[in-house]
């Protein structure tokens, strides 16, 4: 399936959640570079009028709208304001998500009802209520959905945040099925580490309500792979390219394929013992 609509950003509309600072911001100055109108969705005000700011500089239209995508109304209050502003949309990068681990049987319900909202429900949100935008135009776009390279491998004592990245990824490649005859494109965004403040996010969890965040062995460990991780606009850049290409999957590096051939590897063995046992 060509997707038209990405081979030509100018005059464009996006909206993209998480977009006052890291891989949402990054997003959206690659797209913004490329002519496309942008519309910054964010919980954090004070960062989205800086991040309006600075797009504004290179000579595109920059609106923002406050959103927290764990609430329906307020994306589609987003939606609204989009369609309102700018006319139409094309592309919509639900990108905002947070972080949060913890041992099975010991996570309490409320931080996962959290980061399911978020992770997982946000993303819904935002292909629900976007999707009939963007096919009433007929012209065409794509949905850029963040998961993880935590949506194809895992690690224990990160269940809540494999999960719902888990969740992204099956979304997406079912949606891509969907809209593929309406000339949408849909990328599940499945980076490694790369140089955000993801891992703070914990924080906001119900259980631990703003307090400091614990820095046990692990978190430190996570803390210097981001902070030595992937520049978020190099990640921008290669976001863009991938719509232009309609990637089903946009992976940022390299050295983790052994991680995904691995689960493969596994995945093979245990269906060649399906194979032996049913197939006699």
């Amino acid at each position: 399936m060509t997707n038209i609509a990405a081979t030509d950003f100018s005059g464009k509309t996006a909206f993209v959640t998480g977009g006052a600072q890291g891989i949402g911001f990054a997003i959206a100055e690659a797209l913004a570079k490329r002519g496309a109108n942008i519309m910054l969705a964010d919980i954090n005000e004070a960062g989205l009028i800086q991040a309006k700011e600075n797009l504004s500089k290179l000579n595109t239209q920059v609106e923002y709208c406050l959103c927290d995508v764990a609430n329906a109304d307020a994306v589609q209050a987003g939606a609204d304001k989009t369609i309102e502003r700018f006319g139409k949309v094309h592309y919509v990068v639900n990108n905002a998500g947070v972080a949060l681990g913890g041992a099975v049987g010991e996570t309490p319900l409320n931080d996962w009802r959290w980061i399911v909202d978020i992770n997982l429900m946000g993303v819904v949100y935002g292909c629900e209520i976007f999707t009939p935008l963007i096919k009433s135009h007929g012209e065409g776009g794509h949905i850029v959905n963040t998961a993880s390279m935590a949506g194809h491998v895992s690690l224990g004592g990160m269940g809540p945040y494999h999960a719902t990245k888990f969740a992204v990824v099956g979304y997406s490649e079912c949606i891509r099925q969907e809209l593929a005859p309406y000339k949408i494109g849909v990328s599940a965004l499945c980076p490694g580490w790369v140089q955000t403040e993801i891992h703070l996010s914990t924080k906001n969890s119900p259980t631990n309500a703003g307090t400091e965040v614990v820095q046990n062995e692990q978190f430190l460990a996570i803390a210097q792979l981001i902070e030595n991780g992937l520049e978020p606009n190099r990640l921008g850049e290669w976001v863009a390219d991938s719509i232009v290409a309609n990637r089903q999957y946009i992976f940022t590096h390299p050295d983790m394929r052994p991680a995904i051939e691995m689960r493969y590897h596994g995945v093979q063995a245990d269906y060649a013992a399906c194979d032996k046992h049913f197939g006699e």
